[in-house]
């Protein structure tokens, strides 16, 4: 499984479907990263000043957030900036465009400061990805296997990254208000700014109350679209590094792909 893929963009890739991880040197280097649109991944005619390519590129130039709007971002990002540690329940909606179904799993979400965070999967079937610097590691206790991959945390969009109270949103998306009628918060449309590879668009079910997020919903360039509902959120409430341990039993494999081929 692709490890790196269930945390750039809040799982945006589906668990049960993604492909094997690659080698560490690939993990490091993403071709998705959002730095490869800039300066230095151009070819060589842009950076020459060749305005036609760059011009070729580039999307229009974002309206302002309205004022309501940029209020409520604001209140939401200084909301995960305090937030030390979390734990909630999540409830994941995968819909398959393709094949018009979709696959839903719950567990629960815990995270720590600074970028630890646990991803426990109860069903259909027992789980566990941990993200703990710049590792990540997938536990199947089925297939009795464990496994670790490199990942560059610097490169994770703001969209996963304004959990830990990093990322700014309005550096790199459009933020509008969208409609909703079955939402129970204000739901925020995020377009990005640059050309994305790994997704289309994000949208958040922020609580207008409290500003913590409820739902965050990846639309997958295919147009499959991944939803995360966070339930009963707690945070603050003093959680240990002990937690975001992986101890699994003795005959596990483990295939750890940070290590440099021999």
């Amino acid at each position: 499984m692709l490890l790196e893929s269930l945390l750039f963009t809040l799982l945006t890739q589906a668990p049960t479907t993604a492909p094997a991880p690659k080698p560490a040197a690939a993990a490091k280097a993403p071709a998705a990263a959002p730095t490869d649109a800039g300066t230095a991944a151009m070819p060589p005619a842009a950076k020459q000043g060749d305005a036609s390519v760059a011009a070729s590129d580039a999307k229009p130039a974002p309206k302002p957030m309205a004022p309501e709007v940029k209020t409520l971002v604001d209140r939401m990002q200084a909301f995960y900036e305090k937030t030390g540690d979390f734990k909630a329940g999540f409830k994941q909606d995968y819909k398959y465009k393709a094949f018009r179904r979709t696959q839903t799993s719950t567990g629960t979400v815990t995270y720590k400061k600074p970028g630890l965070m646990r991803w426990e999967y109860e069903n259909p079937s027992k789980r566990t990805f941990v993200l703990a610097g710049n590792k990540v590691y997938m536990h199947d206790p089925e297939a009795q296997t464990l496994s670790v991959a490199a990942m560059d945390t610097s490169q994770l969009s703001a969209s996963v990254t304004f959990l830990f109270g990093q990322g700014k949103l309005a550096d790199e998306f459009a933020i509008t208000k969208g409609a909703c009628k079955d939402c129970k918060g204000t739901l925020l449309v995020l377009d990005p700014l640059k050309n994305e590879p790994r997704f289309r668009q994000v949208r958040l079910e922020v609580d207008p109350a409290t500003a913590q997020v409820l739902k965050s919903t990846v639309v997958d360039p295919d147009g499959s679209e991944n939803t995360i509902a966070f339930l009963d959120l707690k945070t603050n409430v003093g959680i240990s590094a002990d937690s975001f341990k992986l101890n699994p039993p003795e005959g596990t494999r483990v295939d750890d792909f940070t290590k440099k081929a021999q």
